[in-house]
């Protein structure tokens, strides 16, 4: 089976870190170009935007769009529009409407969507979902607590509208639990923690609950200095199960039963989704995550603290 031609639509760090090597090693792709105004990858035809490389004359099946989500709709409507399959980085746009549409377009066109959680690929979230499907969940906490300065440098994107702020990584959070829980997740209220200088919130404290009225929490903040936390504690009935490591680890009743250690099969694991959802000419647009992003933004209060600076 002849691989899938791809570009990539943004060389920001995460493209760097983890969507070229996860590239390099799978058998399904062969990277061909790059576009991004700011980056060049050695060895890649590389093109300052998607326009230049459509205007370029490389064959190209599927684009992976890893710009900031502030934008990204209109490079994905020319990438569907000119044929091609999409891969999106999350957040997947700037808004659920944004999003909404490309669905709508390439359902149209005929081509793949992929709105992509990385979280969901980590190796202990399905592990987690089918356990948790057989046991009375009677409470959850969230706790999904990093430094930012140390995870995001220089990166001034997400402190603008759409850029979400501490949403960047509570969404994966989000994005795991709608994963693992067996019942849908509603957001009754909220707190969001904005510096002064800031259009983003740097912490948010969010209380949800399912259809049996299960008390959900989380937790998220950028101002963790100390260990990182990307932790999903669950009180069952037969007994307590943590998810911890950002979904990389499972412990049921107090035991590890799988200790992922760091979490690299995350980008591979999506890739291999995506060329299954090519070639099966299918698309995955999972928007559960997204919308409890905005329904805190509609439901939360908002508090002002100190200002932050890098």
């Amino acid at each position: 089976m002849a691989p899938i031609r791809i570009a990539i639509v943004g060389l920001g760090k995460i493209a760097r870190d983890q969507h070229l090597p996860a590239l390099g090693r799978s058998a399904d792709y062969d990277l061909v170009a790059i576009a991004s105004r700011n980056a060049a990858a050695d060895e890649i035809p590389s093109f300052a935007t998607l326009d230049e490389l459509l205007g370029s004359g490389i064959a190209l099946d599927a684009v992976s769009l890893c710009t900031p989500p502030q934008g990204r709709h209109a490079i994905a409507r020319a990438a569907i529009a000119a044929g091609l399959h999409v891969m999106l980085e999350k957040p997947p746009g700037a808004s659920v409407s944004e999003v909404l549409d490309l669905a709508d377009a390439a359902a149209a066109k005929g081509v793949s969507l992929f709105a992509s959680w990385h979280t969901r690929a980590a190796p202990a979230i399905e592990p987690a979902r089918s356990l948790l499907a057989g046991r009375t969940i009677e409470s959850v906490s969230i706790v999904w607590r990093e430094d930012v300065r140390r995870w995001h440098p220089g990166q001034d994107w997400i402190w603008e509208p759409a850029g979400m702020g501490v949403f960047d990584p509570g969404i994966n959070a989000l994005s795991a639990a709608t994963r693992i829980l067996p019942r849908a997740l509603f957001l009754e209220a909220a707190e969001l923690s904005f510096p002064e200088n800031r259009a983003a919130p740097i912490a948010a404290q969010l209380r949800l609950s399912d259809a049996a009225r299960t008390p959900i929490s989380a937790d998220f903040d950028w101002r963790e200095t100390g260990p990182q936390s990307w932790d999903i504690h669950v009180a069952t009935k037969e007994g307590p199960v943590l998810l911890s490591k950002g979904g990389a680890a499972l412990a049921v009743d107090g035991e590890t039963v799988i200790d992922g250690g760091e979490i690299e099969v995350e980008y591979p694991n999506l890739y291999a989704h995506f060329a299954d959802l090519v070639r099966g000419g299918r698309s995955d647009v999972d928007l559960a995550p997204l919308r409890l992003v905005a329904d805190a933004f509609m439901l939360g209060r908002r508090r002002s603290v100190e200002s932050f600076s890098e």
